[in-house]
């Protein structure tokens, strides 16, 4: 699906998602590649396999890992494992919000 250190992002025309990420990875430089899934088989496919069997977009590999409809900040924090170089310089992942971190909390609290 994809190579080593590259984002490549499964979209599909009028997507409102699609566009939002597009404007966030661009907004801050980051190297992707997109695939319409209307004029690829091949990566519709690929996003069926990972979603449920539905065609949901965005659908972004970083390397083997798959998201689907991920937040820029979730891209990236894969990335900084699977795709260093595609990573803007200086970038770091947004503390978790309180839920999060509460669950968090609890979750290691349980297995500690």
């Amino acid at each position: 699906m994809t190579d080593a250190n590259e984002i490549l992002v499964y979209w599909r025309p009028g997507c409102g998602f699609c566009a939002r990420l597009f404007r966030q990875l661009e907004a801050n430089s980051v190297p992707h590649r997109r695939v319409n899934i209307w004029d690829d088989e091949r990566g519709a496919a690929a996003v069926r396999q990972v979603a449920r069997g539905n065609e949901t977009v965005p659908t972004v590999f970083v390397g083997p890992v798959a998201l689907v409809n991920p937040s820029l900040d979730q891209v990236l924090t894969v990335a900084a494992t699977e795709a260093p170089s595609a990573v803007p310089a200086g970038w770091q992942p947004k503390p978790p919000g309180r839920i999060a971190g509460w669950l968090g909390r609890r979750l290691a609290g349980r297995n500690g």
